[in-house]
């Protein structure tokens, strides 16, 4: 009887990149996602070419991306839409949504640290934050106007009111969820109130706390086309407000979809960051 010597399967090499090992997986998942989308548009045009609704309510795929190049461009004299460029609308929007962001973890944070450390605070004030948390924008928006009139701070209080609850939570969550023992190992070296919660606690709850200002981010984005109806542009939700006025749906859709992919562009540049200032989270 021969033996047949088994061949083993050859590894890849121990000094490859991971990087070089990473790479085809990356490449098929971006060639799903192209796939994906090529469907959804197929689908999209299908629906138009059968006339399930009319073209000012449901436009083809064309007539959207030449509102977008119309919004993004100089044509026939006319400057993008309303005056500015998309690019234009939509920076006035990110300026809004990070002085909003940036106000309401000024404030959240501290407040949700005070909520999850000191008993009597989250008595009084925990109640008071998850009744913003439920509130709508459009809620109070008209109390804002009413308040602060109809230039830009009534926006930036609308997103910072917005963006501030879900901060406060995560932080105080997040500090709650800090291991006893490590708490209790930093008293018996002799941490005091403050020392333990600026050097034990803050640090151990940072992955979260950081999580809650993203998802803040994003509340903050949904809410920005509510603090535009009102006198909103520059801004990409006064631009999708003017649009609608007029039965513009491309250039609405157009807008949603810039709303969309800045946003994506905007949580990828968060998470990145999220990496670089908390590189010890999910490791054991």
């Amino acid at each position: 009887m021969t033996l047949v010597e088994e061949t083993p399967p050859v590894a890849p090499p121990a000094d490859e990149p991971p990087a070089r090992r990473r790479r085809p997986a990356v490449l098929r998942w971006t060639a799903l996602r192209l796939v994906a989308l090529a469907v959804l548009l197929a689908a999209w045009q299908a629906v138009v070419a059968a006339g399930v609704w009319p073209r000012v309510l449901v436009p083809s795929p064309a007539e959207v991306w030449s509102a977008f190049v119309e919004a993004s461009t100089v044509h026939d004299g006319v400057r993008g839409h309303s005056g500015y460029l998309l690019a234009e609308h939509l920076a006035v929007s990110l300026r809004r949504i990070g002085v909003g962001t940036g106000y309401a973890a000024l404030v959240g944070i501290p407040l949700g640290l005070l909520i999850g450390v000191v008993k009597p605070v989250a008595v009084v004030l925990e109640p008071a934050v998850t009744f913003l948390r439920t509130l709508p924008p459009l809620a109070y928006l008209s109390l804002l106007v009413i308040w602060f009139g109809i230039d830009e701070s009534p926006k930036i209080w609308l997103l910072v009111v917005a963006a501030l609850p879900p901060i406060a939570a995560a932080t105080a969550a997040a500090v709650r969820g800090v291991p006893g023992d490590l708490v209790e190992a930093a008293r018996t070296l002799g941490s005091g109130p403050v020392t333990l919660l600026l050097s034990v606690r803050l640090p151990a709850a940072l992955p979260e706390i950081l999580t809650g200002v993203r998802i803040a981010l994003g509340v903050a984005y949904t809410s920005v086309v509510a603090a535009e109806t009102v006198n909103g542009v520059p801004g990409i939700g006064g631009m999708i407000r003017d649009a609608q006025r007029y039965n513009q749906t491309d250039v609405v859709i157009a807008g949603i979809i810039a709303i969309g992919l800045s946003g994506i562009v905007l949580d990828a540049a968060f998470r990145g960051l999220e990496r670089l200032t908390v590189p010890w989270r999910g490791r054991r």
